[in-house]
């Protein structure tokens, strides 16, 4: 008569109660399975962990500045301007970061565009003065009006400007908010503008 062993019969079978696996291994003990199941809840609470810190961050620094996708345009005077997202309105230069909101959705104020004002302007607004040090809006070039104080927005070398328009007079000015024209408005007032007196003598007053 066989002996049956306890790991199975005489043909090598395995015992009941303890079956093999297709690969001749047997089942995942109860101690495996939950290293398993605990390698799993510390990846898990890993992720998470990541996932809350970079929550944080965001929050404590704020999201990341959009860069604004400015463009140039051409307002109604000829000068140069600021085009807004809806692609249509085109607002001078000078209008942008100056605290007003001028754009609809307010891209002429926004933080990335004025957080450090000139540098942080895109190039077409910005223009640069006889002292580099002193800066200007780009469409405040040849306006007539000495926007840098020392006229070198308004006269060569440090830019062409064309002639004084009809509602101007050229002469030396003796104001100091002119450079070489002064407006016809203040021609024949009794007050000397030109150092020529030619505001008073010879310029016909406002056309």
């Amino acid at each position: 008569m066989n002996k049956i062993s306890p790991q199975g019969d005489a043909n090598g079978n395995a015992a009941a109660g303890s079956k093999a696996l297709p690969g001749g291994e047997a089942n995942c003990s109860p101690c495996c399975c939950s290293r398993r199941g605990a390698c799993l809840s510390a990846f898990l609470m890993l992720l998470l962990t990541t996932l809350a810190a970079l929550i944080a961050l965001v929050a404590i620094l704020g999201p990341p500045p959009r860069t604004p996708g400015a463009q140039a345009c051409v307002t109604q005077t000829n000068r140069t301007g600021f085009l807004c997202n809806d692609r249509s309105s085109c607002i001078p230069a000078s209008r942008v970061c100056d605290g007003v909101r001028t754009c609809a959705r307010s891209e002429d104020e926004e933080e990335a565009l004025c957080r450090a004002v000139p540098q942080s302007l895109p190039g077409f607004l910005v223009a640069h003065c006889g002292d580099p040090a002193s800066w200007i809006y780009s469409d405040q070039v040849c306006d007539g009006i000495n926007n840098c104080g020392d006229c070198s927005d308004e006269l060569s070398p440090g830019t062409t400007c064309p002639p004084c328009g009809p509602g101007w007079w050229r002469c030396p000015s003796t104001v100091f908010r002119y450079c070489s024209c002064i407006p016809r408005s203040l021609c024949r007032d009794r007050v000397q503008h030109c150092s020529d007196w030619s505001d008073e003598y010879s310029c016909p007053g406002p056309d």
